[in-house]
């Protein structure tokens, strides 16, 4: 057995529950949640001119909005299985936010809370960045855009919070510099 390794892992994995999006699955002691179907999803970091394009929406497990990138399930209409993770993003990109990215670059793959979830995400940033609608999302988002500059992303983080707005710890990986005193 490798270091860090531990018994529950030769468990087999038991789905508890499942519902259309999600699985509560049990593998050993372990608890954890997954998404239902093999369904993933892509993380979009829509950034050019010094800027950021941030999305936030009300989020029910949170009972706030959340300040969040761009995002959304690949392959999660019916016929949509076989969906690229670029695909997906660029859809979800305009849908969203109303910009349409020249060029989307896949940055890897993520786990969100691997202790807690087993979703994984595709990132994806996006460039050459073109406003072409209001965004919003789908009828039932009600999502708000915001463009903003990176010199001010600190400040813009406060200020949500001030307001009791929820923010994304994905939002932590464009807060590193800030953080360690090298911009505002």
């Amino acid at each position: 057995m490798s270091p860090g390794h531990g018994q529950d892992e030769r468990e087999p994995e038991e789905t508890v529950w499942q519902g259309k999006f999600i699985a509560a699955k049990k593998r050993g002691k372990w608890e954890y949640v997954g998404r239902a179907r093999g369904i993933r999803a892509a993380v979009i970091l829509p950034i050019e001119d010094g800027h950021v394009i941030l999305v936030e929406q009300f989020r029910v497990p949170l009972g706030r909005p959340c300040i969040e990138f761009p995002a959304g399930l690949i392959g999660d209409d019916d016929g949509g299985e076989d969906e690229e993770p670029l695909a997906a993003a660029g859809r979800e990109l305009e849908e969203e936010t109303g910009y349409r990215a020249g060029r989307l670059e896949d940055l890897g793959t993520f786990y969100s809370s691997p202790g807690m979830v087993s979703e994984s995400y595709t990132l994806v940033r996006a460039t050459q960045l073109e406003k072409v609608g209001d965004g919003g999302g789908t009828d039932d988002e009600n999502i708000t855009v915001h463009r903003v500059a990176l010199d001010g992303l600190g400040r813009f983080v406060e200020e949500c919070r001030a307001k009791g707005i929820g923010i994304d710890s994905r939002i932590t990986m464009l807060l590193m510099p800030h953080w360690l005193g090298e911009r505002e």
